[in-house]
Parts: C-alpha cells; sequence; structure tokens
C-alpha cells in the first residue's frame, strides 16, 4: 500500500515539472514570436549585401514616413542605404496649378516625376551617394494615397539593387532622397538608375546614371 502510494506520488510530482515545463517553453514561445519581427528587424542590416532594412523619415507630424527595404547585390554587395529623407516643394493647390489638374474631370490619380538625379554624380570607392527623385502626385482634394518608389540600380546590364519605400503623401510636389554608402571596394564603372513612382494604378519613371571611380 506504501509503495502504492509513493509511485502515485512520483507521477504526480512528474506530471508537475512536465506541465510547468511546457507552460515555461510556451510562454518563451510565445514572447519570441511576439519580438520575431523586433529581431529581424534588428539584425538584418548586419548582414552584408543582404536585404537591408533602412529607416525613415521626415519630421514628426507630416505624412511621408516610410521605411527603406530592398537588397544590394553583385557590384554593390556590403554597401549601405541610409536614412530616407524628403522636402514638399510645391502644396498640393500650386501643383494643381502647375499641371491644370481637375480631379472631378480626369477620375484619375496623377503621378508625373519631373526629375531623377545622382548627387554627386561622380563618386569614390567608400563614398556616400544620393539617389533624388522629385516627383508630383495628384488625387482628390486633401486625400492621402500611398505612394510607392523604387530605385532600381544596374551595372553592367546586371540588378545590383532595388531600394523601395512605400509613404503616404498628400497631394503636392516632393523630392526624396535615398543615401548609398559604397565600400572601399565596390565595382568601379557606370551604374544606371531607374527611379519609379506609383500610386494606385498611376505611374511615371525617368532613367540618370551615377560612375564609381
Amino acid at each position: 500500500m506504501l509503495w502504492t502510494i509513493m509511485i502515485r506520488k512520483a507521477v504526480a510530482m512528474v506530471m508537475l515539472i512536465g506541465f510547468s515545463t511546457f507552460t515555461m517553453v510556451s510562454c518563451a514561445s510565445e514572447r519570441y514570436q511576439q519580438n520575431k519581427g523586433a529581431v529581424i528587424g534588428g539584425g538584418t542590416g548586419a548582414v552584408a549585401g543582404g536585404a537591408i532594412g533602412g529607416v525613415i523619415g521626415a519630421q514628426s507630424g507630416h505624412t511621408g514616413t516610410g521605411v527603406v527595404i530592398g537588397s544590394l547585390l553583385g557590384a554593390l554587395a556590403g554597401a549601405a542605404i541610409g536614412h530616407y529623407a524628403y522636402d514638399q516643394k510645391r502644396t498640393e493647390e500650386a501643383a494643381k496649378q502647375q499641371y491644370a489638374y481637375d480631379y472631378n474631370q480626369q477620375q484619375a490619380t496623377l503621378v508625373r516625376v519631373e526629375d531623377a538625379f545622382a548627387s554627386p554624380s561622380t563618386i569614390k570607392r567608400g563614398g556616400t551617394i544620393e539617389l533624388s527623385t522629385t516627383y508630383t502626385v495628384l488625387g482628390p482634394q486633401g486625400a492621402t494615397m500611398e505612394v510607392t518608389e523604387t530605385r532600381e540600380i544596374h551595372h553592367g546590364g546586371e540588378l545590383t539593387g532595388r531600394p523601395q519605400v512605400t509613404v503616404q503623401r498628400q497631394g503636392g510636389t516632393y523630392t526624396s532622397r535615398v543615401p548609398l554608402t559604397l565600400t572601399a571596394d565596390a565595382q568601379k564603372g557606370t551604374y544606371t538608375v531607374t527611379a519609379s513612382i506609383q500610386s494606385g494604378s498611376s505611374s511615371d519613371s525617368r532613367e540618370f546614371t551615377f560612375t564609381v571611380q
């Protein structure tokens, strides 16, 4: 009888320990899932030439903040994407006057790339270059639109980078900039960049180049 009681107590203790262990593992797993995104985001920038999450933006209170994502490969492997920034060049009303835009008549979002350029246009290896795009986006009066900015970088006919950011914009003209810091051993030559702006079904693009010496 005593032996039976001892066995029951041992079994109960094992079950209790097993339940506690399961609970601890479950809680740890749940916390990991909750923080998984932060861990991935924090570690991504440490991978040279891999997917790079770069950051953000604009002054508080302004629409237009976003996170730059993309990959840098081949001739740009190891380079780093810096902080996204923008300036508003025209207000919504000024931009509508510039393009004689009447949403009620056109029933479509207007997207126009006015300029796209690298600053400076020639850079030494290890330096930083800004990929800038000036564009106008217009829609319903006072509306906030989702705008995707993409910069495809080619070298020697191959895609070497595709930084992209999705932002919220009200109507107007903007110049946005994505800094790119090259490695000391970046490949020399001419790089071609296609800057594309898209909002809804409307899009526009422009091409420019920069040279690495």
